[in-house]
């Protein structure tokens, strides 16, 4: 079959069209210039895919002054070049979510400190239901047991009794309240580390 078929036109998406006479290219938009205008330069800000046409000569003129930022004081442009990094898009801050806030870490859960986790369903320490049950006290490390006898309270006092202990201590061992006593001072340093200890690990 001849490429020029009226058969194969047919079937043609697009049919042949007459060649359409070649239209001049425009003229250069630099004024008092005659030249052909084969170049494209960008309008400016706010005119995104607007373009001016120019002459080789001019466009090269155009672009050395050209500055997008021009009119834009230093912290719109610095809040502009913020934005560029994500596209000019909105985003938000990972994380806000005021459930995952008050959701107890999983580190505390690793960590053995699910005895202090808000559980109001009984799920993970209640007597009621088939679900897992963990033992109320954990087994204290000898760092946190040492904490504990420093500041003389049991395993098993709670964060009230705890802070209420350390007020009680950091009065009574301060150097300014025992007239600079060295050996105070080191109860006084002691008593500061354990309840920092037992504060890191969730006691208090």
């Amino acid at each position: 079959m001849r490429l020029d078929s009226k058969y194969f036109d047919r079937i043609r998406t697009r049919r042949k069209r007459e060649q359409e006479p070649e239209q001049a290219p425009p003229t250069c938009q630099w004024d008092g210039c005659d030249k052909k205008g084969a170049h494209r330069a960008p309008v400016g800000r706010n005119a995104e895919g607007q373009f001016f046409l120019f002459c080789f000569e001019h466009v090269k003129e155009y672009n050395k002054g050209y500055n997008y930022f021009s009119g834009l004081s230093d912290g719109e442009i610095a809040r502009y070049q913020k934005e560029a990094i994500t596209g000019h898009r909105p985003t938000w801050t990972v994380g806000v979510n005021k459930a995952a806030k008050n959701s107890p870490l999983q580190s505390d859960v690793r960590s053995g400190s699910y005895n202090r986790v808000r559980d109001p369903f009984g799920f993970v320490s209640g007597s009621k239901g088939s679900g897992p049950r963990f033992p109320e006290q954990r087994k204290l490390k000898s760092l946190e047991a040492k904490a504990f006898d420093t500041m003389g309270l049991a395993a098993d006092a709670t964060s009230a009794e705890i802070k209420t202990r350390y007020k009680e201590l950091v009065k009574k061992h301060h150097p300014d309240a025992n007239g600079g006593d060295r050996g105070s001072e080191e109860r006084f340093r002691a008593v500061i580390q354990a309840y920092q200890l037992l504060k890191q690990n969730g006691f208090c």
